[in-house]
């Protein structure tokens, strides 16, 4: 190898590829039509056939399997409970998209230590979506890595996303050959323009290198994702945007761009202010649109958790303890706890 590549390189580890992962951990039969299923109620209230809204709700990030398992149980009774009213999708993030430091997800850290141990947290995060899947409840996930979507996808009902990526051609054109219903987050900064540009890119067919199931790289060849959506989050400069002038003028961008004006509210992040206690607020206003007419609102995210708030991964992880950590609490964003979880889905019915 020449010396003018790789300087910076301290070495090349071999990842699993997704076809083993695949072999590994397969989806049943009964796991396969829980996605089937799922995927398709989502595209019919996107489509405006089923007038039942939908609930991205659960963890802020993934840290625990075991955890999540417990809240996936909890939620899937939940689920079961309000099915008339709410199609209920659990939110399993594995990635985190830092623009500094700090932990970086399930996948690309599972032990919370830094040690990177990526094919123990793909094995993991596999293994809770199957899981998921075949006891009924569908997943959700945002979609960091441009090569993570080979390892997950047949596994995800709804996908997004977020904030920090929606700018960048390689995510745009990704969404692009996603195989389901698929939420573009608004700008940190509130900014809508952003992610119009990036709905206009989603739905149209594209062309981009990517890895297929083998993990050899490819040109990808897509058709366009024709339930890509917007998702509004609030922003740090132009504050919330759940409120319903907010959301009627961006609607109107949205009919003006020629783009489909379901939208999907984030109760978390700008629209709470960064504050987990403020959610339900937000809920409530926007069960209230939906009351007085909006039917272009057609979901609503949660950041929940089996308890309240948030605790942090120490910077200095010299003696840190994993096993110390407060069981079923965020490691990220603060979440509401699990009561108030279920009292908030269920006081609509």
């Amino acid at each position: 190898m020449s010396d003018l590549s790789d300087r910076n390189i301290r070495g090349y580890n071999d990842i699993v590829t997704p076809i083993k992962l695949f072999q590994k951990y397969p989806l049943t039969p009964k796991a396969e039509d829980t996605i089937r299923k799922s995927r398709t109620q989502l595209e019919n209230i996107l489509d405006g056939r089923d007038d039942r809204k939908f609930i991205i709700v659960g963890p802020c990030s993934i840290h625990d399997v075991g955890e999540a398992r417990e809240y996936a149980r909890r939620l899937k009774g939940l689920a079961d409970k309000v099915q008339d009213r709410y199609v209920v999708v659990m939110r399993t993030y594995f990635e985190k998209p830092r623009t500094g430091r700090g932990w970086r997800g399930l996948v690309t850290d599972p032990d919370l230590n830094e040690s990177a141990d990526i094919n123990k947290g793909l094995h993991l995060a596999r293994q809770l979506l199957v899981y998921n899947a075949k006891s009924g409840l569908p997943s959700a996930s945002e979609l960091l890595d441009n090569h993570l979507p080979q390892y997950f996808s047949d596994t995800l009902a709804w996908a997004a996303v977020g904030a920090r990526t929606v700018e960048p051609p390689t995510h745009r054109h990704m969404i692009t050959g996603l195989s389901m219903p698929t939420g573009v987050k608004n700008a940190r900064t509130g900014e809508i323009d952003i992610a119009i540009e990036a709905l206009k890119i989603a739905t149209r067919p594209s062309n981009f290198p990517g890895c297929n199931e083998y993990g050899v790289l490819k040109q990808v060849e897509t058709r366009g994702n024709q339930y890509a959506h917007l998702i509004l989050r609030g922003g740090t400069m132009n504050g919330p945007n759940y409120d319903a002038n907010s959301v009627k003028a961006i609607q109107d961008q949205l009919r003006a761009a020629e783009l489909s004006e379901r939208i999907v509210i984030d109760c978390s992040h700008g629209n709470s202010s960064k504050d987990y206690k403020r959610q339900p607020m937000v809920f409530r206003d926007v069960m209230k649109q939906i009351a007085d007419g909006n039917k272009n609102i057609v979901g609503l995210m949660l950041e929940s958790n089996l308890e309240e708030g948030q605790q942090k991964i120490p910077a200095d992880l010299t003696g840190f303890d994993r096993t110390k950590l407060k069981r079923g609490q965020s490691v990220t964003d603060g979440c509401i706890g699990w009561k108030a979880t279920e009292e908030l889905l269920l006081e609509t019915l």
